[in-house]
């Protein structure tokens, strides 16, 4: 099949919710693995997870990427993203620290930050006695950042009794710092990520501060942060929109997704609500139309690596057909071709 002209993709993800049954939270949890070791297996680049907590979705991202660390080889593993409102940096620094050893270097932590979602609903038995305190902007990240880095998180080293002591986060994985993303909706929040030098994750919802077309707020997002950015124009960027190629599907499952696609769309008309929140339409149909659409995308244009986000609500074989076409057929349309391993 011949490749759409244009930028060719480097590197092709996907990311899930990881949605599961109150009832039977297991059989969830063990479809989302099962998908990752798929998703190696086509040639993914990456798998991403999203972070649900108080919903049926994955509450412990990390948790999940560990056990996928030992199920697969190569495939790298984020999350996109882990919400800082609900995280004590220092705990969450060592456990990132500890699935990246486990993962030999494959972890991608996304971050983002701001007052976690129903705040007032938790706030009593997340942070009891200091809900009114905490402080819930960058500085969160920067702890966090500062901890990766191996900088000193305590003033005690050394041996006390039989016990020995670090002054840093162990265990301590040196190239971790550098494959850190923020998953950025504004002008500001994709100005700082590039500031800090951080990657930048683009997803499918934006903040229409100074226009109301999505894909040019998405690429004048990515244009801010490659300006502010160390590396300049060489910054990591990755564009997330919901993508359901349908070459193999079913009659039926066709059907299903051009109606979950219809039911959401009348969201990416007009901004959201006072934060004036803007999504991007859902792409359904068949690849070759989805790589055109994409190709004339402005924010698409800006970047060479996508994670392509799988709906929240479908089944497993649903999922199992999506990721065979995108990576069968929609990544290689977009010139891209999996790694030799």
């Amino acid at each position: 099949m011949s490749e759409i002209s244009g930028r060719p993709l480097s590197k092709l993800g996907f990311l899930t919710i990881g949605t599961f049954d109150e009832s039977d939270p297991f059989t969830g949890h063990e479809n989302t693995l099962q998908l990752i070791e798929f998703g190696e297996q086509l040639g993914f680049d990456s798998a991403w997870l999203r972070n649900r907590h108080l919903q049926y979705g994955i509450s412990s991202p990390v948790a999940v990427l560990a056990a996928a660390s030992q199920r697969t080889n190569y495939i790298e593993l984020g999350t996109a993203v882990t919400p800082l409102g609900f995280e004590n940096p220092f705990r969450l620094a060592e456990d990132l620290a500890t699935v990246d050893v486990l993962s030999h270097g494959r972890l991608n932590p996304g971050i983002s930050t701001g007052t976690p979602t129903h705040f007032d609903d938790v706030k009593g038995a997340l942070y009891p006695d200091s809900s009114d305190s905490e402080n819930f902007g960058y500085e969160r990240a920067t702890r966090l950042l500062a901890a990766l880095r191996g900088d000193t998180v305590s003033t005690f080293e050394g041996t006390e009794g039989i016990e020995a002591y670090s002054p840093i986060i162990q265990p301590h994985s040196p190239g971790l710092i550098d494959r850190v993303w923020y998953g950025a909706g504004s002008l500001a929040s994709a100005a700082w990520a590039g500031d800090q030098g951080l990657s930048l994750l683009s997803s499918s919802v934006v903040r229409a501060e100074d226009d109301d077309d999505f894909a040019r707020i998405q690429r004048a997002q990515i244009d801010l942060f490659r300006a502010k950015h160390p590396l300049g124009a060489s910054a990591r960027a990755s564009q997330g929109l919901v993508v359901i190629p349908t070459d193999s599907a079913t009659s039926e499952q066709s059907a299903k997704y051009h109606a979950y696609a219809e039911s959401r769309f009348a969201r990416t008309l007009i901004p959201q609500g006072p934060a004036r929140m803007l999504f991007a339409p859902d792409l359904v149909g068949p690849s070759a139309a989805i790589a055109e659409t994409l190709q004339a995308h402005a924010g698409y244009q800006a970047v060479d690596e996508v994670v392509f986000a799988l709906p929240f609500t479908f089944g497993q074989s649903d999922y199992l057909q999506i990721l065979t076409d995108i990576a069968g057929t929609l990544g290689p349309l977009l010139g891209w071709s999996p790694q030799s391993r």
